[in-house]
């Protein structure tokens, strides 16, 4: 996959002339584009490239959309914009929760594709930048709730000294929350935080994503520890006792 100044995106998708439409509209941004058709290739195109956004169609032979994705969460970490043909909330949902950042229904226009994807490198390069102000400055970026620990300078979370495996939009999104104790947030300003307010994403990625959350730090939704419901509004971390 070729350098860019943009950064480098996979495209699978599996009908020849969309594929070739938002390959070319990538490359006119200047991103390092690589098109491949079929499941299995992806998966093996993910971990021979590395790219920082893959764009993932999931109607696709051999292996669907789905499954690529859950095989590339296994080994990456790059941002993955799905492809669904349906306006189906039941591909969205699963999709998002197997770990894709965001979505664009088919037929979708190719700009908005672009900006989507433009908006996912711009959070990569503010997330490195942040993690080296954060590293050069003490105590920058180190959240302590209870047992929760956010260190945004080292991108990890621990619950009571352990481990917890983030994606880098649920991370982003607990970041968000923790950076702002005791403070209700927007499900617009936490897109907005996250995604990026020039992009007009659906609201609901951000209860699917930190459903996900939640789920990971081991949250009782019934009787959530750390991040709580506002409603009607969004959600609030819980600050330090």
């Amino acid at each position: 996959m070729a350098d860019s100044t943009s950064g480098r995106v996979l495209v699978v998708e599996d009908e020849p002339d969309l594929a070739r439409l938002v390959g070319d509209y990538l490359r006119n941004a200047n991103f390092g584009v690589e098109v491949v058709s079929d499941g299995l290739e992806a998966v093996e195109a993910v971990r021979e490239h590395s790219p920082d956004v893959l764009v993932l169609d999931i109607g696709l032979p051999g292996i669907d959309g789905f499954e690529v994705l859950r095989q590339v969460r296994v080994f990456s970490e790059c941002h993955v914009l799905v492809l669904t043909a349906r306006d189906d909330e039941v591909d969205k949902i699963v999709g998002l929760s197997l770990g894709a950042d965001d979505y664009v229904t088919k037929p979708f226009s190719p700009r908005e594709l672009v900006a989507r994807v433009q908006s996912m490198m711009r959070r990569a390069r503010s997330s490195s930048a942040a993690a080296v102000q954060a590293s050069e400055e003490s105590g920058l970026g180190r959240y302590a709730i209870g047992e929760l620990e956010v260190d945004e300078s080292a991108r990890e979370v621990r619950i009571a000294g352990l481990p917890v495996l983030l994606t880098k939009t649920e991370f982003d999104l607990l970041a968000s929350l923790a950076a702002h104790p005791n403070q209700a947030l927007s499900r617009r300003q936490l897109i907005e935080m996250v995604w990026g307010g020039g992009v007009m994403s659906d609201e609901h990625l951000v209860d699917v994503h930190l459903a996900r959350v939640r789920r990971k730090l081991g949250e009782d939704a019934a009787n959530p520890t750390y991040i709580h419901t506002v409603r009607g509004i969004g959600y609030r971390m819980v600050g330090p006792a």
